[in-house]
């Protein structure tokens, strides 16, 4: 089905590539492509002192979402594709992910570590509807017991919601779902194919009513888009049984600003988009970007001050963040099936 679906889109030239080409007509209509790999490693490690995890799982490589400020578009760039519409419609599916993982979880070295899902791209993008490569992840964090967390803006996790809860009791599982705006007019012109807002309050309703721990994500805070909408996602988040938020400024390396700005300009007033610009830059010393450990996801200034006093004091009103992701214990469930135990013998 997916593979009818097109869309017209710039594609940035690839830094890497000596040389690219410039259509002198029309754009040619993008069709989606999917390339199907065998991973060597499915589990990445981080070593950033900004990302508050250690171990995090992409099932995919690229995203269909076509998210226009997605800071992982230049990974796209080191498999020798564009961090533009190449990001969007040539996908890596990597195939042997959960065999990956059930190996991982059978040396003896490991030992628990929770695992975070969509780390770089989301892994309930619409092609999990098909290839299933999350679910069957879970199932493996499941059977070994080992703790689980998901950033998402994909509306197929609804098929895996009693999964989850499954794996909530067993071994521990939150969820935060990715909701930085109100105006869905807005989120289709910035997020074209990603499930829509109230999708995605829904699924914060029906992942608590499972008992799934759950929270919000505001990123990125556009500032002079949604940096306004702040106090009522935080509100119709706690409604929808949201415990927990977190946010981060917009981040724009490398070709991202070329994609992000194209998006923008074609579906926002001039004079806005020169408001968001000069807003960012105040918030980045006068840079749109500063790449810097403890720079990226946040800003400086008065402006960027007020927006994190803003979310401090909505989130102390609603009662989010009441424990913080530092004080919670970490889960010790991990245990090894018995014909797992056996192989050690």
């Amino acid at each position: 089905m997916l593979h009818g679906m097109r869309r017209p889109i710039s594609n940035p030239p690839n830094p890497w590539h000596e040389a690219h080409v410039e259509w002198l007509g029309p754009r040619p209509d993008v069709e989606l492509e999917v390339y199907e790999i065998e991973s060597r490693s499915i589990l990445s490690k981080n070593d950033s002192p900004d990302i508050p995890f250690t171990y995090s799982l992409n099932p995919y490589q690229g995203c269909y979402h076509g998210c226009a400020y997605c800071y992982a578009r230049p990974s796209h760039q080191r498999l020798g594709h564009g961090a533009g519409t190449d990001f969007e419609r040539k996908l890596m599916v990597k195939t042997n992910a959960a065999e990956l993982l059930r190996e991982t979880f059978g040396r003896r070295s490991w030992t628990g570590e929770a695992i975070v899902f969509s780390g770089n791209t989301d892994c309930y993008q619409p092609l999990e509807a098909s290839y299933q490569l999350t679910r069957r992840c879970l199932e493996a964090c499941l059977e070994f017991r080992n703790p689980i967390a998901i950033i998402t803006k994909g509306g197929v996790i609804q098929r895996d919601i009693a999964l989850l809860g499954q794996l909530a009791r067993a071994a521990g599982a939150e969820v935060f779902v990715t909701i930085p705006f109100l105006d869905e007019e807005v989120r289709r012109g910035l997020e074209p194919y990603a499930s829509p807002i109230a999708r995605r309050f829904e699924t914060l309703r029906l992942l608590r009513e499972e008992g799934v721990a759950t929270g919000i994500s505001l990123s990125p805070i556009i500032p002079g888009l949604n940096d306004s909408d702040v106090p009522t996602l935080l509100e119709q988040a706690r409604e929808a049984g949201a415990s927990r938020a977190f946010m981060s400024l917009l981040r724009l390396p490398g070709e991202v600003k070329d994609v992000f700005f194209e998006r923008i300009r074609e579906g926002l007033h001039p004079k806005r988009v020169e408001k968001i610009t000069h807003a960012l830059m105040e918030m980045r010393g006068g840079q749109l970007y500063d790449p810097r450990f403890g720079q990226r996801r946040s800003g400086q200034g008065k402006r960027w001050q007020l927006i994190e006093q803003m979310f401090e004091v909505h989130c102390s009103r609603l009662g989010l963040n009441k424990q913080r992701v530092a004080e919670q214990p970490a889960p010790k469930h991990f245990a090894r099936p018995k014909r797992q135990l056996a192989l050690f013998d």
